[in-house]
């Protein structure tokens, strides 16, 4: 019996395919472009897990066209001679109800798995990808931790577990893990992420901008998320220096431009210009070049998360589908399947129209309806880091809106949590200055 580089057993109807096996596990945990490499070989070894692994390969995608591009393949998994063991099916079933839209079975099936087979770390990082898109971070802890017995060997696992502990607001015990996992393992890129996490969410700004320089040259062969993802972050610790200059080379160099069709590409790059917007700089005609590329992204509504992102985008842009888009969000949020229901319409709707809001300067709007999302945020997914641009957008809105005791209350709190944040203080100040309070230092 073969085994992959894990040593999880695998039936394959090549032999020669477990190389192709292993780049999947081991790239696709440690956020490395060779995870796509089964795709190379779909039409010449028809095991199921190679079927399987294309299948999630495609979804990825995060597009509306994913689930008919997967399709073919885990049909190809399911039809397949070659029998699978065990695990494989599961996994096989789990990437089936992902096509299908039963999030909720899809985290079951790999709750399970990590459960039976907890060095099955492909299936593990992908349950919580799933559980991370409901803003289940429990979830995610607890998928994690049941693996830790079997597979503490791994560095991947900590940098999972890492994640995992800062969005439970655990911090010590993520940066705990990080650290582990990059003692084990120097280029954990998806470690250096949760540390960065961590170290934004304390105020250790400066700590936490030369901690991201120094690990930055082993950022090499990542997915395009990853690699734009970790410069994202460390262009957010260049904003909160006000080093304005930095934070554009970064968007220009390292964050847009890698696979400007990419999903998390693209709100990497809307999330950036509009903090860059938020904090007072000219971005030129940058939105005109990402817009064309969300343009395309009106019928998509994979993930509220991301059409609330691409929304804003768009209509910084000034292009007219962000309407097309708005009135997509409003339809598809009637008829939203159960499991996702509250999400669109409670969360992602008001959202959505409080973002479309303040893109065309509908202040008391955007208030209104961003404040009627903010309390429920977390259950569209995304990150606290990522969430926090809708806090931002919120924050401005009550700002020029004149709502200045309201826009008080919220900055000093975050100024109080960032005490080596320049952007904040400065903001605070002309807050203070508006309020009649010029004495106060924040």
């Amino acid at each position: 019996m073969l085994t992959d580089s894990l040593g999880n057993p695998v039936t394959l109807e090549h032999a020669a395919s477990l190389a192709v096996v292993n780049d999947f596990v081991e790239g696709f945990i440690a956020c490395e472009a060779r995870a796509i490499a089964p795709l190379a070989i779909a039409d010449t070894d028809a095991s199921p897990i190679v079927q399987a692994y294309c299948a999630a390969l495609h979804m990825f995608a995060e597009s509306r066209d994913a689930p008919a591009n997967a399709r073919p393949f885990i049909e190809h998994a399911l039809a397949s001679p070659i029998r699978a063991t065990p695990r494989k099916q599961r996994f096989v079933q789990a990437v089936k109800a992902w096509i299908d839209g039963d999030i909720s079975r899809a985290i079951a099936l790999h709750e399970e798995q990590a459960r039976e087979h907890p060095r099955d770390l492909a299936s593990l990082k992908l349950g919580q990808y799933h559980l991370f898109n409901r803003g289940d971070s429990p979830g995610m802890l607890r998928m994690a931790l049941a693996a830790l017995p079997a597979a503490g060997d791994v560095p991947y696992l900590h940098g999972m577990l890492a994640f995992g502990w800062e969005q439970c607001h655990l911090l010590a015990q993520a940066e705990s893990a990080a650290r582990h996992a990059i003692h084990l393992q120097r280029k954990e890129p998806w470690a250096h992420h949760a540390l960065a996490h961590v170290m934004l969410t304390q105020g250790r700004i400066h700590e936490g901008q030369a901690f991201m320089a120094d690990v930055s040259s082993t950022w090499t062969d990542l997915n395009s998320f990853m690699v734009t993802h970790n410069w994202w972050h460390q262009a957010l610790f260049a904003l909160e220096l006000d080093d304005h200059a930095q934070v554009l080379r970064l968007y220009d160099t390292q964050v847009w431009g890698v696979v400007k069709d990419y999903s998390q590409d693209q709100i990497n790059a809307v999330s950036l210009l509009a903090r860059l917007e938020l904090a007072g700089v000219d971005v030129g005609d940058r939105w005109q070049d990402l817009g064309h590329h969300l343009a395309t992204r009106t019928a998509d509504h994979v993930l509220p998360f991301l059409d609330m992102q691409y929304l804003y985008g768009l209509a910084r842009a000034g292009r007219p589908e962000a309407d097309v888009l708005m009135r997509n969000i409003e339809a598809h949020a009637a008829a939203a399947a159960p499991d996702t229901r509250d999400a669109w319409q409670r969360v992602g709707l008001p959202a959505s129209r409080g973002l479309l809001a303040h893109a065309r300067g509908d202040w008391q709007r955007a208030v209104d309806d961003l404040g009627q999302a903010l309390p429920r945020l977390v259950e569209i997914g995304g990150s606290h880091a990522q969430r926090d641009l809708f806090a931002q957008v919120h924050l401005d809105a009550l700002v020029r809106s004149g709502q200045l005791g309201g826009a008080q209350h919220l900055l000093q709190q975050a100024v109080n949590g960032q005490t080596e944040s320049r952007r904040l203080k400065r903001q605070a100040a002309r807050i203070y200055a508006a309020l009649g309070l010029k004495e106060i230092t924040p």
